[in-house]
């Protein structure tokens, strides 16, 4: 028997593959429940007879512009991370340390702008608008929190060498969550934002 073929290299081709069927199946649930909101979203905003309403304030677009890019920016970090892995190449837990780190500055962002809507008079409470815009952007960033601290771990790991070409299961379906995030958001901020 070969080494491709041993027992030990099908088991463990066995569990990538359920893990990464798994993630799959986890992202496809996710993305139904975005699906679910986005249309709720347009059905909302269809039958209304202005929007936005004009006694709220709008929505601005520089500072999520800015998320944004510091989401993409994260996701190609962990990306090159992830690459450098399969690659055998050294230097992966700088690329999972920087995408982490925007991660955590796409969080503040996010937390910058809810403070300066609700200074403005954008509360949850303001009506069907707000309320929409605040369920989106609160419901998307305990994604992206939940991602930070994933990827927290990841660079510990990646640190300390845990990840090879043949054996990085956990980076591989942790950048595919983070592209979901990034995806998604993508997707939020044309909507809600510039739409």
């Amino acid at each position: 028997m070969t080494a491709a073929t041993s027992p030990v290299d099908r088991t463990h081709l066995h569990r990538n593959g359920t893990a990464l069927l798994g993630m799959m199946m986890f992202m496809a649930s996710w993305a139904m429940l975005f699906s679910a909101l986005f249309f709720a979203y347009f059905l909302v905003r269809q039958k209304a007879l202005q929007w936005p309403p004009e006694d709220l304030p709008t929505l601005p677009v520089m500072l999520p512009g800015l998320a944004t890019a510091l989401l993409a920016l994260s996701s190609a970090a962990l990306q090159r991370g992830l690459n450098r892995i399969r690659g055998g190449l050294t230097g992966a837990a700088m690329n999972v340390g920087g995408a982490t780190i925007l991660g955590a500055a796409f969080l503040i962002c996010q937390v910058v702008l809810w403070q300066q809507l609700v200074g403005a008079g954008l509360v949850p409470a303001s009506g069907t608008y707000a309320s929409i815009f605040y369920t989106f952007t609160v419901f998307h960033a305990l994604h992206v929190l939940i991602g930070v601290g994933a990827l927290m771990v990841l660079t510990v790991s990646a640190a300390r060498g845990r990840f090879k070409a043949e054996s990085h299961i956990p980076l591989r379906l942790w950048t595919l969550y983070w592209h979901m995030v990034g995806v998604i958001w993508g997707l939020m901020f044309v909507t809600l934002f510039l739409l």
